[in-house]
């Protein structure tokens, strides 16, 4: 097998970051939310309700251990002990399977109230395409959510689908989005299957007849889009439309919805990956405010 072969394409690249402004020692309260998903796990530290540190790592085969190692990956670009933390909430796909966690919340509820910090408050669709399900939600202005619709369990038109369709095609996950543009021709008509693994087998159909990588990449790009409009389409979406998690860094999908909503998304300086473990830790905030934080 050549090296080439052996390279894993649908693997991203991990995070994690500090605010070199802030000093953990003069906080009130330290708060901690950890997302673990089907395909990625978030940390995110808090001071006082201010981000102080995250990491965004791959979630592995334990979810415990990935809530673990994004907790310690933030940790580390720090010299906080674990032991100054006042309060941890546990959210996403595997929310019940963080140890540590003081209390689990829904993605649903972080996601909204991640977004809100991180757009701000106008912030009113909040789209977040997770590695096994897409969720829209309406929210108000603190975030709370209003209303909400999730797709059906299928990685077809998720992260892990893209996960899929990189590998197959040899392409970097982080170039899939720029190369779904170099195909020159007419854009091409979606990829029609809504599963993942028969839409994987189309695509080597496609390959065989003669369509180029970039052509079927703009193919799968065009699929997942119509299928994220679908749903927010049932949503109705609001101005003040953010994204949440890693599909919103794909141009190749994020181009194409928003020429189908004809909307522009938000923008945020931050990674927009964090969202729902921001959410989480903010909700820790809010309880340690009601002096439920832990006793030190």
């Amino acid at each position: 097998m050549t090296q080439e072969n052996q390279q894993e394409f649908w693997r991203w690249t991990e995070s994690s970051w500090k605010n070199p402004d802030m000093d953990w020692k003069d906080a009130g309260f330290v708060t901690v939310g950890i997302d673990v998903g089907s395909v990625s796990s978030q940390a995110c530290i808090m001071a006082d309700g201010k981000i102080y540190a995250f990491a965004n790592m791959r979630t592995g085969s334990d979810s415990p251990a990935s809530a673990r190692n994004a907790l310690e990956n933030a940790l580390k670009t720090t010299d906080m002990p674990e032991e100054r933390v006042d309060y941890c909430v546990g959210t996403g796909y595997g929310r019940v399977n963080v140890p540590f966690a003081d209390r689990a919340v829904t993605e649903i509820a972080c996601h909204a109230r991640g977004a809100n910090f991180i757009y701000g408050p106008a912030v009113r669709t909040v789209l977040d395409v997770g590695g096994q399900d897409i969720k829209a939600i309406s929210c108000d202005e603190k975030g709370r959510v209003t209303h909400f619709l999730m797709n059906d369990k299928c990685a077809a038109g998720t992260g892990r689908g893209m996960e899929v369709f990189a590998d197959l095609l040899g392409v970097s996950i982080n170039e899939v989005g720029d190369r779904s543009f170099q195909y020159q021709g007419p854009e091409p008509d979606a990829v029609s299957s809504t599963c993942v693994v028969y839409a994987r087998s189309e695509a080597t159909g496609l390959l065989r007849k003669g369509w180029t990588t970039e052509k079927v990449l703009a193919a799968y790009c065009r699929a997942m889009a119509e299928r994220i409009f679908a749903l927010l389409e049932r949503l109705g979406v609001e101005p003040g439309f953010g994204v949440t998690g890693g599909m919103a860094k794909n141009r190749g999908v994020m181009d194409r919805l928003t020429a189908m909503i004809r909307l522009e998304p938000m923008r945020t300086a931050w990674d927009v990956q964090v969202a729902g473990a921001v959410g989480a830790a903010l909700f820790g905030h809010a309880l340690c405010r009601r002096g439920k934080g832990r006793k030190r």
